[in-house]
């Protein structure tokens, strides 16, 4: 049974709401950015299509049906401008199922901050919702990414092997029991 959906959260900057099928127009824009991909799809694993950005925004729209959570939308509060996309959601990448957490911002809003905000949020909503095993991870070199991970409270755990390529593997240390799989 999904938890209670909390469709749109609000921090100092963002509004961060449940994503509907109305905005691949937006995931595309985001995730179809060269410098996003040089991060979320890295050589020598091919680039992102438009299909593949549409495909993510069905499984987040279908995610946040199934669990009552799930990765938000990004908007800038002062501007309505699409900032990117950050949350929660279930991944079998480190061999078992986990809840991550993940972000992709514009290039535009890079060092500013918002993905420690947007990430920070996450972990909030985490544990309202009794989540505790929440994990996070990039590429080695990602070192941006990593220093959210650690702003957010998540530590480096170990390095593993993901989509055949290296990665970093961190962990929010946990204040109670795993959630329930899906």
């Amino acid at each position: 049974m999904p938890a209670a959906a909390v469709p749109e959260t609000l921090t100092a900057r963002l509004r961060c709401r449940r994503p509907t099928p109305g905005d691949a127009a937006e995931y595309r824009v985001l995730l179809l950015d060269p410098a996003v991909q040089h991060w979320l799809r890295p050589r020598p694993l091919q680039p992102m299509h438009a299909e593949q950005a549409e495909e993510i925004l069905t499984r987040d729209v279908r995610h946040w049906a199934e669990h009552g959570y799930g990765p938000w939308l990004l908007r800038d509060r002062a501007t309505d401008a699409l900032v990117g996309r950050a949350g929660l959601s279930w991944t079998t990448a480190t061999g078992e199922f986990a809840v991550e957490l993940a972000w992709a911002l514009r290039p535009d809003r890079w060092g500013t901050g918002l993905a420690t905000e947007a990430a920070r949020a996450a972990v909030a909503r985490a544990r309202v919702l009794g989540i505790d095993e929440v994990v996070a991870f990039t590429v080695p070199t990602n070192v941006a990414s990593r220093r959210v991970m650690e702003k957010a409270g998540l530590r480096y755990e170990r390095d593993f092997e993901h989509a055949g390529l290296p990665h970093v593997l961190y962990r929010l240390p946990p204040s109670g029991g795993p959630p329930d799989r899906p």
